[in-house]
């Protein structure tokens, strides 16, 4: 096994990981143990929850595991929480049977399901907690958008919070399929491959706002791809927001090697037996914990008719007892507190629940 290769005042682990974090798609794939299918009393007792909720006539930012009661499934959805933070990573809950709802239905019972894991943080400039993936017409030409308003493939990153959650109401005509990869693999696989380009994935490197800019901060922030921590390696890798930073005159070129390591590290991402794909049905309800998960959509071509088109609703989620996370973070986070942080926060911006993009 090669060493890792040390670099002066920034921490590495001494060799390759374990874990039950570090696992390969073509495992996964074979043990399927990360799905779980929700039976006729699951969904019973969600509806029941919906109905006491509407019944409060409180509004959806209210809603909290209090608001919304799951004596059977709350705590089937925090052992998810955990396993999300302390295992794998990774879970797939399916069968909600979303053609049953309208909107603002199917948005309480995902902020519901969410509320057992986390409190939910704002995900763009607007202040969105309830998000809205669908191709909006944009490209990311445009250094104003965010790829997941586009039809476009969104290659490998995480989300600027701690678990990123993802609800299915419609699927595209074709494409769009999800995949995901251990970020912990990934470190091991180039450990064995290329080790004497790990010091440049874990070397601080510019990151592209996209105009959602904080007061009084910079229009880019400075975070490693890989960061060892409390033991732990966490992970922030978006490649297409790194290479739209270089648009800034302050912000240095990156450097062949530099280049050279993202180049390999999305190479073995890539790699069928690496990544874990799965197609999203509608009432597919995706959790990823995004420190040890890296997450990709492939491109889509979407239906004629509006109403048809792929639509997902997304949550960002601030769980309490997350892990230590390090300084950079605060950058792009504001707080690095557990239970308190993640986000996307903007002056003037008031946290809202849109039921239709915006």
């Amino acid at each position: 096994m090669a060493s890792v290769p040390q670099r002066d005042a920034l921490p590495m682990p001494d060799g390759p990981l374990s874990g039950p974090d570090a696992w390969l798609g073509r495992d996964m794939q074979a043990r399927q143990d990360w799905l779980e299918v929700f039976e006729d009393a699951d969904i019973q007792e969600l509806d029941a929850a919906l109905r006491q909720f509407q019944a409060s006539g409180r509004p959806l930012i209210e809603l909290t595991p209090q608001t919304f009661p799951l004596p059977g499934l709350g705590e089937r959805f925090r052992a998810a929480r955990d396993d999300l933070l302390h295992g794998r990573g990774f879970t797939l809950f399916r069968g909600l049977p979303v053609e049953q709802y309208d909107i603002a239905e199917t948005a309480a019972i995902y902020f519901g399901i969410g509320a057992y894991l986390g409190k939910p943080v704002s995900q763009n400039a607007k202040g969105h907690l309830l998000g809205h993936v669908i191709d909006m017409g944009r490209s990311t030409n445009d250094m104003t958008a965010r790829t997941y308003q586009t039809n476009e493939r969104q290659y490998y990153h995480a989300d600027s919070c701690d678990i990123v959650g993802l609800l299915c109401l419609r699927k595209a005509r074709q494409g769009g399929a999800s995949t995901i990869v251990s970020s912990v693999q990934l470190y091991n696989e180039v450990l064995v491959r290329e080790p004497e380009l790990l010091p440049e994935l874990f070397a601080p490197v510019c990151v592209d706002r996209r105009g959602e800019i904080p007061s009084g901060a910079k229009p880019w922030y400075e975070v490693p791809v890989f960061n060892w921590v409390g033991d732990k390696l966490t992970t922030y890798f978006i490649r297409r927001y790194i290479e739209s930073a270089q648009r800034f005159d302050a912000v240095p070129a990156l450097s062949e090697k530099r280049v050279a390591a993202y180049d390999l590290f999305e190479a073995i991402a890539d790699e069928p037996g690496v990544h874990l794909s799965m197609a999203f049905e509608p009432g597919d309800i995706q959790f990823l914990h995004n420190h040890q998960i890296l997450h990709d959509r492939t491109a889509f071509q979407d239906f004629d008719d509006p109403a048809a088109r792929r639509h997902l609703l997304r949550l960002w989620l601030c769980p309490p007892g997350g892990r230590q996370l390090p300084q950079a973070y605060r950058q792009r986070w504001g707080s690095i507190e557990p239970g308190d942080r993640g986000g996307i926060v903007v002056e003037g911006a008031a946290l809202k629940t849109p039921l239709i993009p915006e």
